[in-house]
């Protein structure tokens, strides 16, 4: 409805329209009366009078008419308009009262920037500056006045976020908030933000001063010495860490006015290294710290100096390097050629065995290209095989290649891809077995049956001279039965010496990788930082990546060399399966993945440690092809046998490769967190086991859905098993070393060092012997405090340590808790220390393993006594 109503203008308009109308109207009337009161002339008759007077009088009637309805409409209009006026009256007093209620300084401008509306704040505000502020002053020509007259200190303009402020020369702070009008001029308002401008000052400044006293306390609690030099030479800041390096007391750092002069008073180097300001070196002081120096060179000429003690970390840098020599010894003495090829096609690693095997120095391989280190012939019949291993398939196969001695010779090769996370090939490893031997006695066996098969089609054909041929004959198998009975001597002969250094090497390999991991869990023990943890952790990683591949390798060759024989008895599965969901629950969280388990009550007839070596790899393939899935270990009974089964929900298997994941050196694809240096002997192992045991293996799988692995096993007969006492892995609410007085008798000087350290950082009292007589040197055998003995079972002299245990409950009247170590694996160890209830642990050793161990004996032995 406001928008049909006239404005003032168009009211006024109409007003003087009307009047002008009125007034014309009026001369038109008076000039018709005038013609009337004329009509006495001669030119016009009455009739026609009366006529023009009729038709003039209706002309005026209407003319009246129209001028009293213009009248009307303009009377109407006044009201509206005196309506209108009093309506923008009230508006626009409103607005000023409006104005005038805010604290900022308010003024509207008009296009060209000239003052039209204000209020009393921007008045008052300019007024007193002495400055005019009248209706039509240019607000642009007021500012350049109030800056050249000073009273505008500073001003700071804005952008697209931020307003325009301005600082005046008493201090005070104002902000500008401007918006556009219709009409192209400006509403601006003016706020004093000197209070916020204050406190933010205050805070800024409050803000400054923490931040120094936290510099100041960050440089205070740092591990590393720090001293800042000025241009002057001239120290400014050092920390409490610096003074106790360079020995030099607060007083003398605060007094010395010249960096330079303290380098007389301490052996710590202050000099500068570097013209360039920026220097590293290290320094070994005569107390044996060694110290990291660092020189940073910063603006106005300033240098700050920095020194870390790293005494620690060269230590164990020496120790590692040794550790390096340890294993680079363990692999020199393998009875295998192992080389490691990068994708580059060039050596990166070779053992001794290896370079010996081609009359080669050590190393000397290291950087040349496989093609380089062969003839051209050689490198053509490798090439297939090494294309396949760099396309990420592990390959087996014989070839024949010269010895030193120009004797043709017969090896076993595998390549097995190394990949990264990613699935990406980053070279291959390389193993090879001489089996020359074993490929002569294929071949005299080949050309025996070649020669029986001969002499057969001869004695077809020749009837008639049967009873020569036969005689003939009879001497050629006679000749071939003895040829055949001494090759089998042979073999046996070779299978037991294979035996022997099986028996060596499980011994003499695992007894330095057992005090690598004790003193690995030592140091770790003894580290805090996040850093140095992690590498610790990393090398742990490492050493049981190689227990893995040692126990690996070996377990292969034994059952290749038909020395592992079943130990069949009956026994809870109960109770196994519970051992193997404890030690794999803890290592689910690693690997993402949900472990599932039903208990069975069973019992079964098997070989208990082949059995669970089988249920290991089932369970380590499902975390390893399961990424954030499920594994599930339960049990299906039928009328005299037991399925035991392994689920998972991983990337499965395809049809085509389940013929070939039983094979040698056969690893498929793993996730991201899967193990990456496997051999792909696992199931190898699994099928060699289930022969041994004679228990049938089943496998299912499809592809990106999960797979199935179960072994069938005879039930048992025994009705109520017994449970078993010695279980260690069981969870005590007591896990407290602390003041344990442990006896360790090891003929190892190194393993009876680690395993004080370990010891002692769980708070353990320690005594270290590598005999009888030595313990007794140090203790009195029979009268001191001990709770708990762990010893070695193989000694020096051919003394075990059950011998040593049986002379100190001798002495003692009464036997100790006891924990036997051995790297021996076989059965009959172990059904002979059962029988003894003594608890048996093989090398390597767990370190925590060892823990849980040792709180379940002191827990137990605490329980008899109570």
């Amino acid at each position: 409805m406001s928008e049909l109503k006239p404005s003032y203008d168009e009211l006024v308009s109409l007003l003087e329209d009307a009047q002008k109308k009125n007034r014309k109207l009026s001369k038109i009337n008076q000039a018709l009366i005038d013609r009337v009161e004329a009509g006495g002339s001669n030119r016009y008759d009455a009739y026609s009078t009366f006529e023009n007077s009729v038709h003039l009088a209706k002309q005026v009637r209407e003319k009246t008419e129209a001028l009293n309805e213009t009248l009307v409409k303009l009377e109407r209009s006044n009201r509206d308009l005196t309506k209108a006026n009093k309506q923008s009256n009230l508006f626009k007093q409103r607005f000023i009262d409006a104005i005038e209620s805010i604290s900022d300084a308010f003024v509207l401008l008009d296009n060209e920037g000239r003052i039209i509306l204000q209020n009393s704040h921007f008045s008052n505000f300019w007024r007193n500056s002495n400055l005019p502020t009248d209706k039509g002053v240019n607000l642009r020509d007021l500012k350049e006045l109030a800056k050249v007259r000073g009273i505008i200190r500073q001003a700071y303009p804005g952008d697209a976020d931020t307003s325009p402020v301005y600082q005046l020369n008493d201090g005070r702070w104002f902000q500008l908030n401007e918006r556009s009008t219709v009409e192209g001029g400006w509403v601006m308002l003016y706020t004093d933000i000197t209070a916020l401008k204050v406190a933010e000052s205050a805070r800024f400044e409050r803000a400054i001063e923490q931040k120094s006293q936290m510099l100041q306390s960050l440089v205070d609690n740092l591990s590393q010495g720090v001293v800042l030099v000025n241009g002057d030479n001239k120290v400014e800041i050092w920390n409490k860490r610096f003074s106790e390096i360079s020995h030099l007391s607060p007083s003398i750092l605060g007094n010395t006015p010249y960096f330079n002069t303290l380098q007389s008073l301490t052996e710590l180097d202050l000099l500068s290294k570097s013209s360039e300001g920026e220097a590293f070196y290290v320094q070994e002081l005569s107390n044996g710290m060694v110290v990291e120096v660092r020189e940073h060179a910063i603006s106005n000429d300033q240098l700050v100096k920095t020194y870390t003690d790293i005494t620690e970390r060269h230590q164990y840098a020496v120790s590692l390097e040794r550790r390096k020599n340890w294993l680079r010894l363990i692999t020199d003495n393998v009875p295998a050629m192992i080389a490691y090829i990068g994708a580059d096609l060039k050596f990166q690693f070779t053992n001794r065995v290896y370079v010996d095997w081609y009359g080669l120095q050590p190393d000397s391989l290291n950087g040349v290209t496989l093609e380089e280190s062969r003839t051209q012939g050689d490198y053509n019949k490798l090439r297939p095989y090494v294309e396949i291993a760099l396309s990420g398939n592990s390959v087996s196969f014989e070839i024949e290649e010269m010895d030193l001695e120009n004797r043709i010779s017969y090896q076993l090769k595998s390549y097995v891809p190394n990949k990264d996370s990613n699935g990406q090939v980053l070279g291959f490893f390389v193993l090879v077995r001489n089996i020359t031997s074993r490929r002569e006695s294929a071949l005299a066996l080949q050309r025996a049956h070649d020669q029986l098969e001969l002499r057969v089609t001869e004695r077809t054909f020749e009837l008639q001279n049967v009873n020569d041929k036969l005689l003939k004959e009879v001497e050629d198998r006679r000749k071939a039965q003895a040829n055949l009975l001494s090759a089998k001597k042979e073999a046996e002969q070779a299978n037991q010496s294979k035996s022997k250094f099986l028996a060596a090497v499980s011994h003499d390999l695992l007894q330095p990788l057992n005090a690598a991991k004790l003193f690995t869990s030592s140091v770790s023990d003894m580290i805090s930082s996040p850093d140095k943890r992690k590498l610790i952790g990393n090398i742990a990683n490492s050493l049981d990546d190689l227990e893995s591949l040692i126990c690996t390798l070996v377990d292969i060759s034994k059952l290749d060399a038909g020395v592992v024989k079943a130990d069949k008895n009956s026994f809870n599965l109960g109770e196994l399966m519970d051992n193997l969901v404890t030690e794999y629950r803890h290592l689910a969280p690693q690997y993402s993945v949900k472990l599932h388990y039903v208990r069975p009550n069973l019992v079964v007839n098997s070989d208990s440690v082949l059995l669970a070596r089988i249920l290991r790899n089932f369970l380590s393939n499902a975390f390893r092809y399961t990424e954030q899935g499920k594994v599930l270990l339960g049990c299906r009974r039928t009328d005299e046998h037991v399925y035991i089964e392994v689920w998972d929900n991983g990337a499965g298997i395809a049809e085509d490769e389940l013929s070939v994941i039983f094979q040698e050196f056969k690893r498929l694809k793993s996730s991201a967190k899967a193990f990456s240096n496997g051999l792909g002997l696992g199931l190898a192992i699994v099928d060699k086991l289930s022969t041994v045991l004679e228990h049938p293996i089943k496998v299912r799988s499809e592809q990106f859905k999960g797979s199935m692995f179960s072994v069938k096993v005879p039930l048992g007969t025994i009705v109520r098993p017994k449970t078993s006492q010695l279980n260690p892995l069981v969870q005590h609410s007591n896990n407290n070393l602390n003041g344990a007085k442990i006896w360790v008798v090891d003929n190892d000087q190194t393993i009876c060092e680690g395993m004080a350290v370990l010891l002692s950082n769980w708070g353990c009292e320690v005594i270290t012997a590598t005999d009888y007589s030595d313990l007794a040197n140090q203790v009195d055998i029979a009268n001191s405090c001990a709770d708990l003995l762990i010893l070695d079972y193989h000694l020096d002299d051919g003394v075990t340590g059950l011998q040593v245990a049986e002379q100190i409950k001798q002495a003692r009247g009464e036997s100790l808790p006891m924990i036997m170590i051995t790297a021996n694996y076989s059965q009959s160890l172990k059904n002979f220390v059962k029988k003894k209830h003594i608890l048996l642990l093989n090398k390597p050793v767990k370190p925590m393993k060892l823990k849980t161990t040792m709180m379940y004996l002191l827990n137990e032995a605490a329980k008899s006594i109570a």
